[in-house]
């Protein structure tokens, strides 16, 4: 029997990485074998989580986390801290698994350099929730079909980063198969260019930053006479997010370089 993967989790004690860290508890094929979590640094993951089946320690930063081997680096921190544990973990001969939201283009461009330099391979996901996924393949489709469209990105008044992570990867995708239709172009626009929202790979993208919501995204399609909203929504639980990234965890060795969505590696 092959010996378990050891997995490193920045963000072990948060909302998205506690929930992780029981998932990885729960699986015979992983092993957590540090954390990293500046409120609880010091203690056993389990002490904080109470999980006895997490005896790994907890560490106040990546560089400390990464002097154990291991094999996947799992990011869910913070924009500000992501891309230089992202690149810590890579010099330290780890694939990476990335949940963060907030890296800009430029920034995975400069973490591609180095996953190449490295030979390592980094899965970069806006959401591991397998309707989020969903939600981006029926957009993709219709964007074949269909001029006009936007996107609209939901989250709690507290969320920094905007767009959303899976916002911008939906954007990226979208922008591939072409670039919207705007009929009246932004700078002939009557007002605050602002108000059309943001031009991200060639799709607008509209942020709104209020309470009672999570992580909704909503891809709008208009044609004459007709109109198609394709939208994902979550709920208050990390869950439906394990399963995903249990997933990319597994696979993301399969690769090379940056990748951009858990689709990536789904069969």
């Amino acid at each position: 029997m092959a010996e378990p993967l050891r997995v490193i989790l920045a963000g072990a004690t948060g909302w998205a990485g506690s929930a992780l860290a029981r998932g990885i508890a729960a699986a015979s094929d992983l092993r957590l074998v540090g954390a990293v979590g500046r409120r609880h640094a010091g203690q056993r993951l389990g002490e904080a989580l109470g999980e006895p089946k997490l005896d790994c320690p907890v560490h106040t930063t990546a560089a400390e986390a990464l002097a154990t081997p291991a094999d996947v680096f799992v990011e869910y921190t913070k924009p500000d801290s992501a891309k230089a544990n992202i690149l810590a973990a890579l010099a330290a001969g780890c694939h990476v698994v990335v949940g963060t939201s907030g890296l800009s283009d430029t920034d995975y461009e400069e973490i591609g350099r180095a996953a190449r330099q490295h030979q390592r391979a980094v899965l970069a996901c806006g959401n591991f929730a397998i309707t989020a996924v969903l939600m981006m393949k029926f957009a993709e489709m219709a964007a074949a079909y269909l001029d006009h469209f936007e996107i609209v990105d939901y989250a709690h008044e507290t969320k920094i980063d905007a767009p959303s992570g899976t916002a911008r990867e939906l954007s990226v995708r979208l922008g591939h198969i072409k670039e919207a239709k705007l009929d009246v172009p932004l700078e002939k626009v009557r007002g605050p260019r602002e108000a059309r929202g943001a031009r991200l790979n060639g799709v607008q993208v509209h942020s709104v930053r209020v309470p009672g919501y999570m992580i909704s995204v909503e891809a709008i399609f208009g044609g004459r006479g007709e109109r198609l909203q394709i939208r994902h929504d979550s709920g208050e639980s990390a869950e439906p997010y394990v399963g995903g990234a249990l997933l990319a965890i597994r696979r993301v060795h399969t690769l090379t370089g940056v990748k951009r969505g858990l689709d990536t590696v789904m069969q």
